[in-house]
């Protein structure tokens, strides 16, 4: 669960424009969590934003993938032509400009 961010470490201001409809439900929202309409929406935001974020760092791969990139982690192929063109490029760039 994220923290609560302190009131005194708040320095930026960020706006925006809702239906009076949705307002509503944000402030019932908020007074149902005993939070002020701020707290709460800053709160949501956080953890939307965090939530976003993680779901971009983990990988999902189905059980046939799973098994497919362990048995080529496990029993690599040969490199092909491309690989060592690849590999000869990164050597002459990076490895022999140090």
């Amino acid at each position: 669960m994220i923290a609560r961010t302190n009131q005194l470490t708040r320095t930026s201001r960020l706006e925006a424009r809702i239906s009076p409809d949705m307002l509503s439900v944000v402030k019932r929202a908020a007074e149902i969590q005993g939070r002020s309409v701020s707290d709460f929406v800053v709160s949501a935001a956080q953890e939307a934003a965090q939530r976003t974020v993680e779901e971009t760092a983990i990988i999902r791969l189905s059980i046939e993938d799973q098994l497919a990139l362990a048995e080529a982690i496990l029993n690599p192929p040969e490199p092909n032509e491309a690989l060592r063109k690849a590999a000869d490029a990164y050597k002459r760039l990076v490895v022999e400009s140090r």
